[in-house]
């Protein structure tokens, strides 16, 4: 339910996310005491209260105006090069080996999606993406707060449902809001390989294995992804 709301509440907020308000808040005040559901409820104060134009200018100038505060992941690990692709070929192969078809128009590794295919798998696999990214999360929600955007409150319920962030991580994430991702170098190895300092962890690209073909159905219909058109 928790990585559910994260969703919907990280998409654009277009008319039909917006006249959802009134549910998704109910859902958020059953949802069960938590440092998470607090989170929750403090940016569901502000998203509720908030004119629909207002949402939309906060929400692209947040997330789509700012790279540190973009949605897309795999940015974190790999900037603008060609590893990046082979990252959103990779995670596109675990969303299909999972029997799962994301359908949704964005790029896999958009969190929204992410958090949905969490949602809909559950623990283990489903999370192993969010797990993966932890140190974009981390940056993102630090870029957030930074912006005194109510979204930090989202970033901020998600990671409480992640394993804390090591010494390591800290280490990464200063070193990758000082210098950003990496940028594409001439020569480049197009299958690359990994060297001391850069964010991805071993084994980052190894296709998952592959397993029946299944759906499975939302437990709220309201709560089913809404796709922004912008």
């Amino acid at each position: 339910m928790l990585l559910r709301l994260c969703s919907l509440f990280l998409q654009y907020p277009d008319s039909e996310i917006t006249a959802a308000r009134p549910v998704l808040g109910s859902h958020v005040e059953g949802l069960p005491p938590s440092p998470a559901a607090e989170q929750l409820a403090a940016f569901t104060a502000w998203f509720t209260a908030e004119e629909t134009q207002a949402l939309e200018r906060h929400y692209v100038e947040m997330f789509d105006l700012r790279r540190k505060s973009s949605l897309h992941l795999t940015y974190y690990l790999h900037g603008d090069t060609r590893r990046r692709g082979m990252a959103l070929l990779t995670l596109n192969q675990r969303y299909r080996a999972a029997g799962w078809d994301a359908d949704s128009g964005e790029l896999p590794d958009h969190l929204p999606v992410v958090l949905e295919f969490a949602a809909l798998t559950g623990p283990g696999g489903g999370e192993a993406p969010l797990r993966q990214h932890r140190r974009g999360l981390e940056l993102i929600q630090h870029a957030l707060t930074d912006a005194d955007s109510p979204y930090r409150h989202v970033l901020a319920a998600l990671l409480t449902l992640l394993p804390p962030p090591t010494e390591a991580d800290r280490a990464a994430v200063s070193r990758l809001a000082a210098e950003g991702p990496p940028n594409e170098e001439v020569g480049l190895d197009p299958y690359g390989t990994y060297e001391d300092g850069e964010f991805a962890p071993p084994g980052t690209f190894v296709p998952p294995m592959a397993a029946p073909p299944t759906r499975v159905p939302p437990a709220d219909p309201t709560l089913t992804r809404v796709e922004g058109n912008r």
